[in-house]
Parts: C-alpha cells; structure tokens; sequence
C-alpha cells in the first residue's frame, strides 16, 4: 500500500511506546528496521521479539556524539544503506513551569533537540546518496502553549519544529525531506497518561472532555501511521512540515 518495500528505515528511541510502534509498522511494510535505545541488552530483546533478519540491534546514545556515529556504524554494517530516519528520542519529564534549572534547559535541550540534529547529521550522507526521508517526532506542547506542560520541553520542541522547517530548504535541494509528526495526548502502557489515569482517572476524563474534540486519547498506533506514510512515495511532496495528530486539542 505504501509502497515501502525493502527501505531500510533506522528508528531512534525505539523499544517502547511510540518508537516501538513506528518500528512495527515499517517492518510490516516489509522494511528492514534498525532498533535503537541506550540499554543494549533491552535493544537485543525488542529486535529478538521480531523474530526477523530483516530487525538489527543498533543501540546506543543519542546524548553522546561518540554514540552517534556507532549507531549510524552498526545500521550500515547491518543494511549498508538509510532510506529513513526516524528521530523519536525524547522525554518531557522536567522542572515545573517556573521552577527551570539551568540544568533542566540543557537535558531537555539534548534529548529533544540535540538527540535529532546529531543523528541527522550523522545520517545525512547515506540520506542524500539514497534521496531518503527524515521524521522527527515532536509534540503540541512546541506549537501552542499547553497549560502546565514544562517550558524547558516545550522550547525544545518548539526548536526541533523550526529545525525542521529550516532545513527543508537546503535538505531538499540535495533530494531529501524532512517533517515532523507532533503527537497531543498519546496513551501506552506505563506512560506520562497511563500513571496519571491510575493516580486520578476523574480529573483526566475532564481534560479530555473539555480540551479535546473527539474526547479521547492518540495512541502510538496513529503517530506510526502518520510516520508511514509520510515517509512513503504516497508523500512525496511533502516536505518541512509539522504534521499534528491531536484529536483536534490545538487550536492555533
């Protein structure tokens, strides 16, 4: 369907949630994916659950520049060439608003910005040699205020959002695209949503009910979707985009 058969796709933050789900799609496509996460022995068990030899262990840290180019190393051992690169490295756990640390600015700065701008450099000759696709998964929280999400998160993604734009331009010129997929309330099990359901399911139905049109959580499942496409020939010409999936919360 989507016309993804044989792309080799290297998917960052990738044994759980949203990442994981990514990977599951494209391998379903028929792609050969590489998994990544810090911790290699976790990385091993997610590519073994496979059961595939189209599924490599490319673990790692994103957060280290040594690591970077280690991930990048083992997916081109493994598939010799990047048609896609997916960016999900992330985390959105910091200091209340108004409550920033310096410390709170530089991990969330290099989690959520750092984490895609060194892997992307890192990809970027293998991307254009194969006129490849780059996805960036960001949130709402970089496009609109949303009340009580932390400042240092939502400015990181607010930056990752304009690197994507900005680089559309001189990344298309040499034949490769890049968009960002910007989830609102995504549920999984043993995420931000999940805990705060069994903690005080009354206040999240509420927020659900008032802030959100269709009145229900996203699920990994739609972001992986959304990134399927947007990586296929289906989306061609589209590029330097923020593509949101929010079950219409924004409102900008």
């Amino acid at each position: 369907m989507f016309g993804l058969k044989g792309k080799k796709v290297l998917v960052t933050g990738s044994t759980r949630g949203i990442g994981l789900e990514i990977a599951k799609k494209f391998h379903e496509n028929d792609c050969l994916v590489g998994i990544n996460g810090r911790n290699n022995s976790e990385v091993d068990s997610v590519v073994k659950s496979f059961d595939s030899d189209k599924v490599i262990n490319c673990s790692g840290d994103l957060e280290s520049l040594k690591e970077v180019d280690s991930v990048v190393g083992k997916f081109i051992n493994g598939f010799q060439e990047i048609d896609i690169l997916i960016c999900n490295v992330g985390s959105g756990s910091s200091a209340k608003p108004g409550d920033e640390k310096q410390e709170d600015w530089d991990k969330m700065l290099s989690v959520n910005l750092f984490s895609a701008t060194r892997i992307v450099e890192a990809a970027k000759k293998y991307l254009i040699r194969s006129k490849g696709s780059i996805i960036c998964i960001s949130s709402i929280c970089g496009i609109e205020v949303v009340p009580g999400a932390p400042v240092a998160y939502s400015s990181a993604k607010a930056a990752l959002n304009l690197f994507v734009k900005t680089s559309s331009r001189p990344l298309g010129s040499l034949g490769v695209r890049i968009n960002a997929i910007a989830p609102g309330n995504i549920i999984f099990e043993d995420s931000v949503w999940d805990k705060k359901i069994k903690k005080d399911k009354e206040s999240v139905n509420k927020l659900l009910n008032e802030e959100v049109p269709l009145q229900d959580f996203g699920s990994p499942q739609d972001v992986a979707n959304l990134a399927t496409f947007l990586s296929s020939p289906l989306a061609s010409n589209i590029t330097g985009e923020v593509m949101i999936t929010d079950g219409g919360q924004t409102r900008s």
